[in-house]
């Protein structure tokens, strides 16, 4: 029976990182184990392919509102190929999963593609893809596999027309009508890819507004840009009391204001959220010990060093719930592995950045200005307009803004919300401030390069 320093259940970002980590700077012998792809949810079912089809789906978007603004003529009846798109989407996904291969065979990480289930403390069962079955022995086991899509109990979900995001990012084919029901991150993200494709696509979101976890002012003003420029139904404080099949539609029934409501669409996606998947991680087989791992309504409980009640097993990413994104489970995953090491964190797991691929992208980290006052900290609150922006308004730019929030005492950035054009990629500049502290002032020391969209953060702290 080999043996291990580290063996990783799952291969996504929490998981392939902390396995290189683990090599490349610990020195320890690691095994990742993965049942599926390597790259796990975000680059096979999530992040990577929804910003391909958005990527695509932008430009035709552009191209048909503005091309003959910019001097390009005849784009109107430009159309998308859905099934080329899908291809593409693939395409990318296929590059990016064997680049990870190479990662881990240059790491010398040990990859083993089939189930990883946990017998004990120091011993995982890998059920083979190919067939068989071999037992581990190791010194500290990471648990790292992610979530799947939640879907309600709500009568009629189970209907072939019900899918999640995982079954619309395999779709090849062009269709009329969207019914989303969810107003969240993913649920905006697919209405702007579809929207933008020339689907009618109708949101139903039963909390008061969309996007409804980050700062209002920004909810709102998403929520204006996909209905009247985009043309987006949105229905908030709308509760889904049924799905039914109407011949060809599925028919999504909800009650709005007290009033009961039916929208039809082709397809109806599910975007209500994810779970932690821990399907085939324990078994019959497994000792008491593991048996007694805690979890809350399906998460694994860990300290904050990630470890289980079970000495040497720890648990990163969406599996221990908490803010669900890529890079905060690669951020635990190496924290994880530096504590297992007894080395201090390499990283500051507060200062999350989150990201929207909407159009405008949104951005945020820290603190919103009421999240601050909840805290009892007096504030100042800047707001640059980036309809003010030069490259904002060259290329035809939706409305938006960026918003920093700064101790009122002392000046130090407390965090930032951003709604622009590649604010997605700017955010890091605040979080870096957000991080090492920094004030007004010493971000207001920089000289930030013209035209660029990244001048709207000059403006914003001067």
């Amino acid at each position: 029976m080999e043996k291990f320093d580290l063996i990783v259940i799952g291969g996504g970002p929490g998981g392939y990182e902390a396995a290189l980590e683990a090599s490349k700077v610990y020195g320890m012998k690691v095994a990742l184990v993965e049942n599926r792809e390597l790259g796990g949810t975000c680059l096979n079912r999530g992040c990577i392919p929804t910003k391909t089809l958005l990527h695509t789906a932008e430009l035709l978007y552009d191209l048909k509102q503005h091309g003959e603004t910019i001097g390009l003529k005849d784009f109107q009846n430009t159309t998308c190929d859905m099934a080329a798109l899908h291809q593409r989407k693939n395409d990318v996904v296929g590059q990016l999963v064997s680049g990870i291969g190479s990662l881990m065979k240059a790491g010398k990480v040990t990859v083993y593609n089939g189930l990883g289930t946990i017998l004990s403390s120091d011993l995982v069962k890998v059920t083979l893809n190919e067939g068989g079955a071999m037992d581990l022995e190791t010194d500290n086991i990471l648990i790292a596999t992610g979530s799947v899509p939640a879907v309600p109990p709500i009568p009629g979900a189970d209907s072939p027309k019900v899918i999640t995001s995982d079954e619309l990012l395999d779709l090849d084919h062009p269709i009329d009508e969207l019914v989303i029901i969810g107003g969240g991150v993913i649920g905006c993200e697919f209405a702007s890819v579809f929207n933008a494709l020339g689907t009618k696509v109708t949101i139903i979101e039963a909390l008061p507004s969309i996007i409804a976890n980050l700062d209002k002012e920004i909810g709102r003003s998403l929520s204006m840009i996909l209905k009247k420029n985009r043309g987006i139904d949105i229905h908030t404080g709308a509760m889904v009391t049924a799905i039914e099949d109407d011949g060809n539609k599925a028919v999504c029934v909800y009650t709005e204001k007290d009033q009961e409501c039916r929208v039809p669409g082709d397809l109806i996606l599910m975007s209500v959220g994810r779970r932690a998947n821990t399907s085939g991680l324990f078994s019959d087989d497994s000792s008491d010990v593991v048996k007694a791992i805690e979890m809350d309504r399906g998460k694994i409980i860990v300290n904050e060093r990630y470890e289980t009640n079970a000495p040497g097993i720890y648990a990163i990413g969406d599996v221990i719930g908490g803010i669900q994104l890529a890079h905060v489970a690669t951020a635990e995953g190496r924290c994880a592995v530096a504590f297992m090491n007894g080395a201090p964190a390499p990283v500051d797991i507060n200062t999350v950045p989150s990201c929207i691929y909407t159009s405008p992208e949104i951005a945020s980290v820290g603190l919103s200005a009421d999240e601050a006052k909840e805290k009892g900290i007096e504030v100042v609150s800047k707001k640059y307009p980036m309809s003010a922006n030069g490259k904002t308004v060259l290329s035809l730019q939706e409305r938006g803004f960026i918003k920093v929030i700064a101790d009122k005492e002392t000046g130090r950035i407390l965090g930032a919300q951003m709604m622009c054009a590649r604010a997605t990629d700017m955010i890091s500049q605040f979080a870096q401030a957000v991080a090492n502290g920094l004030t007004l002032k010493d971000m207001s020391k920089v000289i930030y390069p013209h035209p660029t969209f990244s001048e709207g953060i000059g403006e914003s702290v001067r």
